[in-house]
């Protein structure tokens, strides 16, 4: 097993740099960019917005030296159109697009060695720090509903195998089409119209994950607090999630349910009870259970972006929408970085924990 991991762990450079180059590459052919939007705040900001750029320069406080003028400096900008070309490279240099895109990625990946993600282009707050503050509301709402989903997949899966064609398995395959087919973020408006004073019912808060009082209320109304406003965020990507592992666990069950010792240990005369889960749950469970981590990641890193620009929620969501949204470089390359590279791990976690549940599974004989 050990050389599996380091076969893995060697796998995941070129992996994590592949996947690095391509979106640097897509990228250069986005249009805007952090130099265009400062630009375009400039023409609407006037003083203000100069200001901002006179007093502060480049990232880390010092102001940027002057590069040499031409008029292709500002031929490349929309937004430069009548400012003085010095200025438009000041700009340019304060976010280090003085240097050709090769360069750039390479003084950036070197950098990511070491995790240095520097500061955000538009927040004067360092990335990794951003990142932190927004961190747990991420993994509150992916645990949360991973923890659900789980508690009704699995349930749900073994009822459903146990009356395989009946109309309890009819109807509940019904309930889980349609919440696989809804996607996650119009359940989430529809929540908000019915529950959160849309339209309907004012029970639920419409945004944030606690009250602005939070701070002055006793330990069980924070709770409560906190309970009350993640409770339509979770309950929108639980709806959404819990369709695919319950198919999966109906499946593994009745492949189990099939096979000669569940039939030997009816033959024995073992309830029905008995033989799901005293033989039959333990050999189901084991790809279920394996899975846990990478589901956890999934939920945590791509389920949760719209329910927390939806509801409002300051997480990594919407850290990395506006940081799209205003072109902020330097969050979105850091903030994949970081995806990236734990995606990687968890991968290879999850499939450690697969040779822990079943030991007769055996990496080592596989090509990786």
């Amino acid at each position: 097993m050990l050389s599996y991991i380091i076969r893995r762990l060697m796998l995941m450079i070129p992996t994590l740099f592949g996947i690095m180059v391509v979106n640097f590459v897509v990228v250069q052919f986005a249009p805007g960019g952090p130099v265009e939007q400062l630009l375009a705040e400039l023409q609407g900001m006037g003083g203000d917005a100069t200001a901002r750029i006179s007093g502060g320069g480049g990232f880390d406080g010092q102001a940027a030296e002057p590069l040499a003028t031409g008029s292709d400096v500002n031929s490349r900008y929309r937004g430069a159109q009548g400012l003085d070309p010095a200025f438009v490279a000041e700009i340019e240099a304060m976010f280090g697009f003085d240097k050709p895109p090769v360069e750039r990625f390479f003084i950036m990946i070197g950098n990511y060695l070491t995790f240095d993600f520097g500061e955000s282009y538009f927040r004067d707050a360092p990335v990794m720090e951003l990142v932190a503050d927004k961190l747990p509301v991420s993994i509150s709402l992916g645990l949360w509903t991973t923890l659900l989903v789980y508690l009704i997949s699995i349930p749900l899966g073994i009822a459903k195998a146990v009356n395989d064609g009946n109309r309890f398995d009819v109807w509940t395959s019904g309930v889980v089409v349609v919440g696989y087919a809804i996607p996650n973020f119009l359940f989430a408006v529809m929540l908000i119209v019915l529950f959160a004073g849309g339209r309907y019912l004012d029970w639920f808060p419409l945004r944030g994950l606690v009250s602005d009082d939070f701070a002055d209320l006793t330990w069980w109304q924070q709770v409560f607090d906190y309970l009350w406003h993640i409770t339509l965020p979770v309950l929108a990507l639980v709806v959404s999630g819990f369709a695919t592992l319950t198919m999966l666990t109906k499946n593994s069950f009745l492949d189990e349910i099939n096979k000669m010792y569940v039939l030997t240990a009816r033959a024995k005369g073992l309830t029905q009870r008995r033989v799901l889960y005293g033989h039959v749950f333990r050999n189901a469970m084991l790809i279920v259970i394996a899975g846990f981590p990478g589901a956890f990641i999934g939920i945590l890193f791509t389920g949760s972006v719209f329910i927390e620009v939806i509801f409002s929620l300051d997480g990594l969501g919407l850290l990395g929408f506006e940081a799209a949204i205003n072109r902020d470089y330097a969050v979105m390359f850091a903030t994949l970085y970081v995806f990236t590279l734990l995606g990687l791990v968890i991968k290879l976690i999850e499939d450690i924990v697969y040779t822990v549940v079943d030991p007769r599974i055996d990496f080592e004989r596989r090509a990786v």
